[in-house]
């Protein structure tokens, strides 16, 4: 068996999480949208037949200023985490725009713009800064069919995804990630392809990569595209140890609450949620004011349910600063303690008891 190195990071991430809790970054796309880009912006210098004007990954080769511009106003406003520019920085998200040959470099070059930006603000600030390789759900699914009359189709297999991922780890890893975070889950087994790649990733590196799993609801009852609960998708994972484990995107935080309260009370890892900022309006806008979200954050921290917290979709550098001063000399959730009972995942969970 390889000898795997402990990460640094991760015990320096403990550390922080015991003392308070921390703050992750906000969306991406929410801010590249205000920049108001068109097609020739995006392409750059990069020769291809497709339309890039949405492709947000290319952006870190293309417009790194822009990039490093986000992620410094993130760290401005109390992020301790940033993500890196790369939730759709994949060989099969990337077929879409006919950039699959620039996968690693884009991986690349996003982790270095967030590692060069979290290095200057940790200089500048002596308060701790971490990147997360950002690892998205890809627009396949493992679980299901796309074609309702053929159900046992599917459009990729787990070792294709599993190697699809394996790429995008290795190169976030070489531009200077810390963790990988595998994010906006709506099929587990999905995630669990990105879990077996970074395994695999680490062995053959020799070094620890600690994993951020984050779990992402389809509808109200709490479940993802593969029919999971939070429950038993928190049993189909636990095996990875993750340093974190939470969710994100869905509904925003008060249709969250209760299922972040239920993984709160099972789950023996951090806990780092970061919803939308509620519900897009008609335009596909989103309403909700920094000090609001920054209220329903603040009601989390004092329920003691959180150690980790930030925003997905329509959240801003402002929504980021309203909840770093909501839960500023709040105590961090304190993690349960690890239970020995057997914990099965089917659609929901199973726990026999020792």
């Amino acid at each position: 068996m390889t000898s795997i190195t402990p990460s640094p990071a991760a015990a320096r991430f403990r550390d922080q999480a015991a003392k308070r809790i921390l703050i992750t970054d906000g969306a991406f796309g929410t801010m590249l949208q205000g920049y108001s880009l068109g097609e020739a912006e995006y392409r750059g210098s990069i020769e291809t037949n497709h339309d890039q004007k949405g492709n947000n990954d290319l952006l870190s080769l293309t417009q790194p200023a822009i990039v490093r511009e986000i992620t410094d106003a993130y760290l401005a406003a109390g992020s301790d985490i940033v993500s890196t520019n790369t939730f759709n920085a994949n060989r099969i998200s990337q077929a879409d725009y006919g950039a699959e040959a620039l996968v690693r470099d884009l991986n690349i070059a996003s982790a270095r713009i967030a590692r060069d930006a979290a290095d200057a603000a940790e200089a500048a600030t002596g308060i701790p800064r971490f990147v997360a390789g950002a690892l998205g759900p890809t627009n396949k699914t493992l679980s299901l069919s796309p074609d309702v009359n053929d159900p046992g189709f599917r459009a990729v297999s787990f070792d294709e995804l599993k190697d699809v991922y394996r790429a995008q780890v290795e190169a976030l890893v070489e531009g200077g990630a810390d963790f990988i975070l595998i994010e906006t889950i709506f099929d587990t087994l999905n995630a669990k392809a990105g879990i077996m790649a970074t395994i695999e990733a680490q062995e053959a590196i020799g070094r620890e990569l600690p994993l951020m799993i984050s779990f992402t609801m389809t509808d109200r009852t709490g479940r993802n595209l593969s029919g999971h609960s939070i429950e038993s998708f928190w049993a189909s994972v636990r095996h990875a140890k993750p340093l974190t484990i939470g969710v994100n995107c869905s509904f925003g935080a008060p249709d969250l609450r209760p299922h972040v309260q239920v993984l709160s009370a099972g789950a023996d890892a951090l806990l780092m949620a970061y919803p939308n900022a509620g519900l897009p309006n008609e335009l596909g806008e989103y309403d909700e004011q920094p000090v609001t979200t920054a209220g329903f954050m603040r009601e989390w921290a004092e329920q003691g349910l959180v150690n980790v917290i930030g925003g997905c979709c329509g959240t801003t550098p402002e929504h980021i600063k309203q909840m770093a001063m909501a839960v500023a000399g709040r105590p961090p959730r304190a993690l349960p303690a690890h239970r020995s009972d057997t914990l099965l995942a089917g659609i929901d969970p199973m726990r026999i008891a020792a």
